[in-house]
């Protein structure tokens, strides 16, 4: 593995990975058997979300799931969000760790904090080309993060 990719969020440096691969909706991928991937938030992600503490899944293992189908929730300090697959496929199994204690996805989102095993039907992004989409859609997030700010 070579040097991770990182990105400036503001002051914070959000780190990228280059041994795995990402969705738009800022997950990651790794490889963890032939076809079959680990699937947890980026480093972005966990910035916007803060404080993880509630993770709860609509669906069940081995389930086949459509682009953009709600698979679950999450409830954080920010907000409560729906959660979705990084695309097309099949959600094989849930990680037991962060169904008990959805803290790991705070502290260790590259590692022992992954979501779920994830067979997808679609090609990802590699790190380069997320980060180039973080930097494409950086100034919309930042409206968005001070709305949600002055709306509080």
């Amino acid at each position: 593995m070579s040097e991770p990719l990182c990105f400036m969020m503001g002051l914070y440096q959000a780190v990228i990975p280059d041994d795995r691969q990402y969705s738009r909706r800022h997950l990651w991928l790794q490889e963890c058997d032939p076809g079959r991937f680990r699937v947890g938030f980026t480093a972005y992600s966990v910035r916007l979300l803060q404080d993880v503490y509630f993770l709860e899944w609509s669906i069940d293992p081995e389930t086949i799931v459509r682009d953009q189908q709600e698979i679950g929730e999450i409830e954080s300090a920010k907000a409560v969000s729906s959660m979705f697959p990084p695309c097309a496929g099949k959600v094989v199994r849930f990680n037991p760790q962060v169904l008990n204690d959805p803290s790991g996805i705070n502290a260790q989102n590259y590692g022992s904090g992954w979501l779920y095993e994830f067979e997808p039907a679609a090609n990802l992004l590699s790190a380069a080309e997320y980060v180039e989409f973080l930097n494409s859609a950086w100034e919309d997030a930042q409206r968005t993060i001070k709305g949600q700010v002055n709306e509080s």
